[in-house]
C-alpha cells in the first residue's frame, strides 16, 4: 500500500480534517459601563468643540504701584469733572426753565397794562446799562414818571410805561425789567439839589 494509514483511514470516512483552532476574541480591561460616555439611547456624547480657545490666565499687572496711584488719580478726577459738568448742566437747565417761566408770569401781567402813547412827542431819559435811553410820553405822563406814579419797565426789548402798582409787581418777578420807578417827590428833591445856590 502506498497510501499511508491515515489517508485511507479518511478516504473510508472514519478521520476527518482537523480543525482549525478558534481565533481568541479580544479582551476588554475595562469593566462595564467604563468606556465611551453614551447619551440617553446610547449614542456617544458630542466632543467639545476642536477649534475652542484655551483658556488663558490674566496677565499679571506689571505697572508699579506709582502708575497704578496715578491712573486711580486720573480716574477720580475725571469722574469729579464728569459730575461737576453734570451738575452746572442741570443747573443752567434749571435756570433756563426759571427764566421760561417768569417770562411767561412777565407778559401775564403786563397784558394789556402799558400807557404808552403811538404819537407823544415828549421823550423821558433815563439811563439803563451805562447808556442813556428815553421814552415818548405825554407831559402828563412825563409829569407822572417824575412823581413817582408811573414807571418804566422792559418787556422784550420795548420800555412800557405801567402804573406804579404794576411796575412793583414787575420788580418783584423780574427786577431787572424794572428801570425807572421814583419814590413820591424824589425828583423833586433831586431838582433842589441840582439847582444852582443863589449868589
Amino acid at each position: 500500500m502506498t497510501d499511508s494509514l491515515r489517508d485511507q483511514l479518511i478516504k473510508l470516512g472514519y478521520a476527518a480534517n482537523k480543525p482549525e483552532p478558534p481565533k481568541p476574541r479580544p479582551v476588554h480591561n475595562k469593566p462595564h459601563g467604563q468606556g465611551k460616555p453614551h447619551g440617553q439611547q446610547g449614542k456617544p456624547l458630542a466632543r467639545p468643540h476642536v477649534h475652542a480657545k484655551p483658556q488663558h490666565p490674566p496677565k499679571a499687572d506689571t505697572r508699579s504701584q506709582e502708575e497704578i496711584d496715578l491712573a486711580r488719580a486720573y480716574a477720580l478726577r475725571a469722574k469729579a469733572e464728569r459730575q461737576e459738568a453734570e451738575a452746572a448742566k442741570r443747573e443752567a437747565e434749571k435756570k433756563a426753565q426759571e427764566k421760561r417761566e417768569r417770562k411767561i408770569k412777565l407778559g401775564a401781567l403786563l397784558e394789556g397794562k402799558a400807557q404808552n402813547i403811538a404819537d407823544a412827542e415828549h421823550p423821558r431819559h433815563f439811563e439803563h446799562q451805562g447808556k442813556i435811553k428815553r421814552v415818548y410820553c405825554s407831559e402828563a405822563q412825563v409829569t407822572a414818571i417824575n412823581a413817582g406814579d408811573l414807571g418804566i419797565v422792559m418787556q422784550d426789548g420795548h420800555f412800557r410805561l405801567v402804573a406804579r402798582d404794576i411796575a412793583l409787581a414787575v420788580g418783584e418777578l423780574e427786577p431787572r425789567c424794572l428801570l425807572v420807578l421814583l419814590e413820591p417827590g424824589e425828583f423833586d428833591a433831586a431838582e433842589a439839589l441840582a439847582e444852582p445856590s443863589p449868589t
